[in-house]
């Protein structure tokens, strides 16, 4: 049996288009990641006019994100190196990005809630967070179940930070999604 690819495994395109980003608009992705997965199908989305903030911890997965972004032209990229479980560990303004990210990484958070506090302090009122991870259940891909956070207690969490549950979904075989308002 073959593996499916990151594209098919979880579709950014479909993501971000079920969460709504349209032109002109700034986006975050925490913890981005070396492939920039989100980050690039997000700026050709949000166009000239917007940003997407690539955030991740890890200054070498941000060089390799630079790297592609001069590559592929995409001006309306900027890394920034930031701890997402530190009070404002992320050098982006409060309330300024009009959606913001948390793919695949509850499930690595030492501190699930600061991760969401500091993604809830970059969103601006009326914003968008799109919070999506691997299904508990095992799987042949991603990490052991035991590591997995359940969506309902990524739900739990993120209504005691205030936000509104705007949608449930099903992103990918393997992971469950929830699309919140700040």
């Amino acid at each position: 049996m073959a593996l499916p690819s990151t594209s098919t495994l979880l579709d950014p395109v479909a993501l971000l288009s079920r969460a709504g980003v349209r032109a002109g608009q700034k986006v975050a992705d925490l913890g981005c990641g070396a492939l920039g997965h989100f980050v690039f199908p997000a700026a050709a989305m949000v166009g000239g006019e917007g940003k997407v903030y690539a955030v991740d911890i890890l200054k070498s997965v941000l060089g390799g994100v630079m790297s592609r972004a001069k590559l592929e032209g995409a001006g309306n990229v900027e890394t920034v190196w930031g701890d997402c479980e530190v009070p404002n560990g992320v050098r982006i303004g409060t309330g300024s990005v009009d959606l913001t990210l948390v793919v695949n990484n509850l499930y690595q958070a030492k501190d699930r809630n600061a991760f969401m506090r500091e993604a809830v302090r970059i969103t601006k009122p009326g914003g968008t967070i799109v919070v999506s991870d691997w299904k508990t259940t095992s799987s042949p891909l991603g990490p052991p179940a035991e590591k997995r956070v359940a969506a309902t207690t990524a739900l739990k969490e993120a209504m005691g930070l205030g936000l509104k549950l705007k949608e449930e979904f099903e992103p990918g075989q393997y992971h469950w999604g929830l699309i919140f308002t700040r």
